[in-house]
């Protein structure tokens, strides 16, 4: 096995670039509730046209976050719309 020998100020650096990559991988893996996608992502992921989009702001059904002409959507409320308009599996009765 090979040692390695390391200044101070070496060792520094390289304990900083260790926590900088940990906080990295930290805000990596937040939970999906605090990251917010634009509307093309949002778009893309409910496979909807900007119309519905825009029905769908106009009418409260998703809450958004706008500036100037950009807006956003939290994915937690996207989870809550997608849960508030969930249907359970019914089983069907075979006669």
């Amino acid at each position: 096995m090979e040692a390695i020998i390391l200044s101070k100020s070496q060792y520094e650096v390289l304990l900083k670039k260790i926590d900088d990559l940990r906080n990295s991988l930290d805000e990596k893996q937040k939970s999906p509730k605090d990251v917010f996608v634009d509307n093309q992502e949002f778009l893309l992921l409910m496979n909807i046209s900007k119309r519905t989009a825009q029905t769908w702001r106009d009418e409260g059904i998703v809450s958004f976050s706008q500036i100037g002409s950009k807006i956003y959507y939290r994915m937690s409320d996207v989870e809550k719309l997608l849960e508030k308009n969930y249907n359970k599996a019914f089983k069907s009765v075979k006669r």
